[in-house]
């Protein structure tokens, strides 16, 4: 496994991490347990590092789930977590909106560090911006639990250019994570050139699309009840089929190379900067030897300009998220 570095303290890290809060139910009924913490133990047995998950994923019950999963190997790996949400503390109801008031982040990370089983949280995320919130009083926060130890380093997640700014210049920001793949390319726009400018990693969630840059996903494909994507524009069958345009052209390349589309997907994310690192999650052992696999491909100039001009004439259909989810978003 090839080790990437993320913001100013370079952070070392697996070139990809695991995200984990798909074991949680979010995609269909929640994992078997055992099966999840053996996944977790496989990952980290073929090189991962960077293991990611958050209080608001179950809630609390994926953060309890990475806490065990993670105890006995705890010095070799990278946790990282996210604040940000109105929590009830005792049934796990979510009470409210946003909620990033310094005394609600110290709360929680206090909460975080007795499910996740360990002294200090290496990268700590704000979910989501909080309008309520100064980002100043965020960072502030932040800062003083990395004085107390409780906290290594500082993340933003779906935060947009001004605020990492602001915060940036109260507490130095590790990594950004937000949504990006060949699916969704919006931070190239902005966001990917001020994080190199400020020398911030970027960590990409749902780098294969939430799926559907597999080839595995069609517009005739049924989703499990309480899957979330049965809420998304982008997954309503309509859109789906609008968009299979671009799954083929990444078969295109996938064949010729005799690699997954899932490899192509995560490949391409990894030619773009060095200071990328995706955390593809899933629940099945060979999807995850079949994401790991991406990081030994190399994409020639060839393969990128094919993907290139192929995705230079489709205009993908459909919101990335629900509309009340968008508007919590800083993008």
């Amino acid at each position: 496994m090839n080790t990437r570095y993320l913001g100013p303290s370079r952070l070392a890290v697996s070139a990809l991490g695991l995200g984990c809060m798909g074991m949680g139910g979010v995609y269909g009924p929640p994992s078997d347990k055992a099966e999840m913490i053996r996944l977790i133990h496989a990952a980290h047995d073929r090189g991962v590092t960077l293991f990611d998950t958050a209080e608001a994923y179950g809630p609390f019950v994926n953060e309890a789930l990475v806490g065990e999963a993670l105890a006995p190997i705890r010095a070799g790996v990278v946790i990282a977590t996210k604040f940000g949400f109105d929590i009830n503390p005792q049934t796990g109801a979510r009470t409210g909106g946003t909620n990033s008031r310094p005394d609600h982040i110290k709360a929680v990370a206090e909460a975080s560090l007795r499910r996740l089983q360990t002294d200090h949280i290496d990268l700590f995320y704000q979910h989501r911006v909080d309008p309520d919130v100064p980002i100043e009083d965020v960072a502030g926060a932040v800062k003083d639990l990395i004085a107390e130890g409780k906290v290594r380093r500082f993340g933003l997640s779906e935060a947009g250019v001004d605020t990492i700014r602001r915060a940036h210049a109260v507490q130095p920001v590790t990594a950004v994570q937000s949504e990006y793949s060949l699916f969704w390319r919006e931070p190239e726009v902005a966001l990917l050139p001020a994080l190199e400018a400020l020398g911030i990693g970027f960590v990409p969630f749902s780098p294969l699309g939430a799926g559907f840059l597999t080839g595995q996903i069609t517009d005739a494909t049924v989703f499990a009840p309480s899957d979330f994507r049965n809420s998304v524009p982008r997954f309503s069958p309509a859109a789906r089929k609008a968009n299979m345009t671009l799954v083929q052209v990444v078969k295109g390349v996938a064949e010729r190379r005799g690699v997954t589309p899932a490899q192509v997907a995560l490949a391409w994310l990894l030619a773009q900067k060095p200071w990328i690192v995706p955390i593809p999650g899933t629940t099945k052992l060979h999807r995850l030897e079949d994401n790991l696999g991406a990081v030994d491909l190399v994409l020639t100039p060839a393969d990128l300009a094919e993907i290139e001009a192929g995705l230079s004439t489709i205009a993908v259909q459909g919101d990335r998220l629900p509309a009340a989810a968008l508007k919590m978003t800083g993008l």
